[in-house]
């Protein structure tokens, strides 16, 4: 059976709108993605350090009631504690980070490497798949899922807190698109990385040597995709007034990774370029509906009722 494992920080998510916290929940970029999926009846195995503390204990909690494995948490050393992230929502309802966290300076991340097998998906991204400190491992797993032909999806998300030192994380991330099956990234991202706002440049000049599988998405905009031998196509986002967008583009990750399970497809099929514009269309489609409904929350992840309307409309 297909599996699905996500590699990736896990935070306390605090929100602020103005000077008042609204809400509190665990986070992380995959973290969050892995949550929407176990609400969908998957069993993710989800690769990330958490402190002996309220915060690690709230986590392995929501971990359990998301039907997450926490076989591959790796326990941070008594003296550390689990990360936070303060979220503070502008006029239009998007977020600006700020990050504590109390990491080791070595022996970081030595987990059991899970059984990945051909078709199992991986998703990675964000600051972490950037992290000196964390590259070992990361590579190790990566190089297991692309030696066993797994599906590696990248979502790059790199945050404008990292633009100035954005040639140092050059080679991490070009690293990354080499051993990524589809790419995903927004407009901000490639902004911070290239100073480049054209979806077109950005796909022919940095994305296509590596993949022809690439997602760009434009928050409110929608998103285009690039697939191998379909023609570039745009997706309009679905219109709703947005509550929060925390979460919002790791919940599209999850809808993708959804319909790729849902409609079967294969790594071998990605490659060659053999799924057609219908199927992408409906793998879109549950990213957006995925996206669309977390904008409409204060949570990180789809609610387990929207989990139980969409199987059953499916």
């Amino acid at each position: 059976m297909r599996k699905i494992i996500g590699i990736g920080e896990t935070v306390f998510d605090i929100i602020f709108r103005g000077d008042t916290p609204v809400s509190g929940k665990p986070g992380g970029s995959v973290f969050n993605a892995m949550v929407s999926l176990g609400r969908m009846g998957f069993n993710p195995v989800f690769i990330s350090e958490l402190g002996d503390d309220k915060i690690g204990a709230e986590v392995r909690k929501c971990m359990e009631q998301n039907n997450i494995s926490d076989q591959c948490i790796c326990q941070l050393p008594p003296d550390c504690k689990s990360a936070m992230a303060l979220a503070f929502l502008d006029q239009n309802q998007k977020a600006d980070y700020m990050f504590y966290n109390n990491y080791p300076d070595s022996g970081r991340l030595d987990f059991l490497m899970p059984q990945i097998e051909e078709d199992d998906i991986v998703l990675f991204g964000s600051s972490f798949a950037v992290d000196e400190a964390l590259r070992d491992p990361l590579m190790n797993l990566l190089t297991v899922a692309r030696d066993k032909n797994a599906i590696v999806y990248y979502d790059v998300n790199f945050r404008k807190n990292l633009v100035n030192i954005v040639r140092h994380k050059m080679p991490a991330l070009l690293e990354n698109m080499e051993y990524a099956t589809i790419i995903k990234g927004s407009d901000e991202d490639f902004s911070n990385i290239y100073a480049e706002s054209d979806p077109d440049v950005t796909y022919s000049e940095h994305i296509e040597f590596f993949t022809r599988n690439f997602i760009y998405t434009r928050g409110a905009e929608g998103c285009r995709l690039y697939s191998n031998q379909n023609p570039v196509k745009d997706y309009a986002a679905k219109a709703v007034e947005a509550v929060s967008t925390v979460g919002a583009g790791d919940s599209f990750n999850a809808g993708i990774i959804f319909g790729l399970m849902h409609y079967g497809v294969t790594f071998r099929q990605l490659k060659e370029g053999r799924v057609d514009a219908q199927t992408w269309d409906k793998i879109i489609n549950c990213g957006v509906e995925f996206s669309s409904h977390v904008c409409t929350t204060l949570d990180n992840y789809i609610s387990p009722q929207f989990a139980q309307q969409l199987k059953l409309a499916l």
